[in-house]
């Protein structure tokens, strides 16, 4: 049991400061769960919209915040019940979607 939430336990601060690191604002971090709830509103206020977008650019899976009620739209839930290896290769994805993403808008 110990070895098992240690191993989350490091998932979960991998994610966590990752997921700030590119731009998301998580103003509480998780406790007991294996999800995260990332403010996404600097991407797109419109959660579904959001989510759907890193599927389909960055091939990514998460759940769109206004699932959790309209007090979580804006938000992203990432889930880290995964290997860090996926969730390492997931974050690198996102963050190069967005990279593009950006030079888009930009350009």
């Amino acid at each position: 049991m110990e070895k098992m939430r240690a191993i989350y336990n490091e998932r979960r601060r991998f994610i966590v400061q990752a997921l700030r690191r590119i731009g998301f604002t998580i103003s509480q971090e998780p406790q007991g769960a294996f999800y995260v709830l990332a403010d996404a509103t600097d991407f797109d206020a419109d959660s579904t919209r959001f989510a759907f977008e890193i599927l389909d650019r960055a091939l990514v899976a998460a759940t769109p915040g206004i699932d959790f009620g309209r007090g979580a739209e804006g938000h992203i839930r990432f889930s880290y019940a995964n290997s860090l290896e996926n969730i390492r290769e997931a974050v690198r994805r996102i963050e190069t979607y967005l990279g593009t993403r950006d030079q888009g808008m930009k350009g």
